[in-house]
């Protein structure tokens, strides 16, 4: 993994797209949708995830993050476009919904590329999606190429108080991307005690059974690697006697998650 010192991709006024609000960018991300990516790590997210890695990618707004431009981005891509031949361009966060004309443009810009169309990939919780106002994310759905999905848990309850946030909004953005026939693939945590059971993972599944869209799944084994940030940034942590998740135990969880999913489209 190797980051980029973002003051060479500062903003400036002389922009013609939208600028970003950006915590990082990563220029070997191989875990962030096909092939080898450049990944755009957004600042600013809604949700306050119990298991969040990246607590400082929380704060938004002006003073928060760094400006960066899609044309830098794009120059940046571009000066190593043989090494992302197999890849594209995955924004992520934080959560990048809270930035739709900035991810709209670079989408639409990557797809215009004159030197060849660029693979776009959105890697999103889907909570700052608006269903009230869905043409605001017009621009950025229309140029994206696949969805990483983040679904949290299956039981609304739970799923408050592992973010602090309501699923609804969530439902809503995946219910759109359905409807878009946007491909997504399905991302769940899996933390020991709170999504670790097999009922949680057929629940899970039957959630998601009517999206036809979705053409992958991705159990993510929860670890402790971010308490280190926590220590550093004076910050409690809410799950600091949770142990790693327990490698083994994750296909079996995921064929729960898959029988809960064709357990619904039967009608069973």
């Amino acid at each position: 993994m190797a980051k980029v010192e973002l003051n060479a991709l500062a903003g400036d006024a002389a922009s013609r797209f939208p600028l970003g609000r950006i915590h990082s960018i990563e220029t070997m991300g191989t875990v962030d949708g096909p092939g080898i990516r450049l990944v755009v790590f957004c600042q600013g997210c809604p949700m306050r995830c119990a298991y969040c890695h990246n607590p400082d990618t929380w704060a938004a707004g002006a003073d928060a993050g760094t400006p960066a431009s899609v044309e830098h981005i794009l120059e940046l891509f571009e000066s190593n476009h043989a090494f992302y031949r197999s890849g594209g361009i995955t924004v992520s966060g934080g959560e990048p919904l809270l930035q739709p004309d900035f991810v709209g443009a670079l989408f639409t810009a990557a797809h215009d590329s004159p030197h060849g169309r660029i693979h776009t990939c959105l890697d999103t919780s889907g909570i700052a999606f608006d269903p009230a106002a869905p043409e605001r994310f017009d621009a950025l759905l229309g140029a994206c190429d696949l969805v990483l999905l983040d679904i949290k848990h299956a039981d609304p309850a739970v799923h408050r108080e592992l973010t602090g946030r309501s699923a609804a909004r969530i439902l809503a953005f995946g219910d759109e991307l359905a409807r878009r026939g946007i491909p997504v693939v399905i991302r769940h945590v899996v933390v020991p005690g709170y999504t670790d059971s097999v009922e949680e993972c057929e629940r899970l599944g039957r959630l998601i059974a009517p999206w036809r869209n979705v053409v992958g799944l991705e159990m993510l084994p929860y670890h402790t690697m971010g308490v280190v940030k926590y220590e550093r940034l004076g910050m409690p942590y809410r799950l600091a006697d949770v142990p790693a998740m327990d490698k083994a135990r994750i296909p079996e969880l995921r064929q729960a998650v898959l029988r809960g999913m064709k357990a619904a489209r039967s009608g069973a």
